[in-house]
């Protein structure tokens, strides 16, 4: 994409945001009720407000790092079941059924489930873990499964080792595959975690910030509190797609 088109492309995409907000304050001023409805312009105003105390960023911190832990633990556990899964078909039939099962069950379920077991402190890692394991291990073993088998033969053939292997043929091939994954699953562990967040209320939370703002009719901090989690999970998805795209550059070379 030359560089008119994408500025084009970037007027587009300002234009999109104003459009949305303009709409948004329309309604608003229609309905005339903050507790209903706040504004941008007060939404603005409070999230600014939020921004100055130190409970919001250590509520911010908190959930960030819990959140970026059940994601990460459920990539690498993802991961590592589907390799193992394609190198032995009876794992494969193992894990299947349980895959299905975590897919299926409603995230509510889960999070009262989970909340039995490790209690509201932990209860966003264990979510956000289980909510990415089932799309990295589907995505990563359909890609596994999809490499093509007369590459694997002539390696074998010609005595490759097993890194390079892995370098030149398995990681290449199942790297768009896990790219795909991972912008998926970061969606779901954000939207997950905060959920969890909100059920088990932990002390110095999002979730906790989320759910004070719905009792007290705070509809102000209700959208400034959306909005963070919004920016927070795109800022986050961007850097690691980023990263992931850098790596599969890197392969290709």
């Amino acid at each position: 994409m030359n560089r008119q088109a994408r500025t084009k492309e970037n007027l587009y995409k300002v234009f999109a945001i104003l459009f949305w907000l303009v709409i948004w304050q329309v309604i608003a001023m229609i309905i005339d009720r903050e507790m209903l409805l706040a504004s941008p312009i007060a939404v603005i105003k409070a999230l600014a407000n939020l921004l100055t105390t130190s409970v919001f960023w250590q509520s911010l911190a908190s959930s960030f790092r819990k959140i970026v832990l059940g994601f990460l633990t459920g990539t690498l556990f993802g991961v590592f079941i589907a390799v193992i899964s394609y190198r032995f078909l009876l794992l494969r039939e193992l894990f299947e059924p349980l895959i299905k099962v975590i897919k299926s069950t409603p995230v509510a379920s889960f999070i009262i489930i989970a909340l039995i077991w490790v209690g509201s402190a932990n209860l966003s890692v264990l979510i956000s873990f289980l909510m990415v394991v089932p799309v990295i291990y589907t995505n990563t073993l359909r890609g596994l499964c999809e490499i093509d088998t007369k590459l694997l033969e002539m390696s074998h053939v010609f005595r490759v080792s097993w890194l390079k292997r892995a370098r030149y043929i398995y990681i290449p091939e199942v790297m768009p595959y896990f790219i795909s994954a991972v912008s998926v699953g970061l969606g779901f562990c954000w939207k997950s975690g905060v959920a969890a967040e909100v059920i088990g209320l932990p002390k110095n939370s999002i979730g906790e910030a989320l759910y004070e703002a719905k009792i007290y009719l705070m509809t102000k901090e209700l959208f400034a509190w959306t909005i963070v989690i919004i920016l927070i999970s795109v800022l986050f998805e961007r850097i690691i797609m980023a990263l992931l795209k850098w790596i599969q550059k890197q392969l290709l070379l």
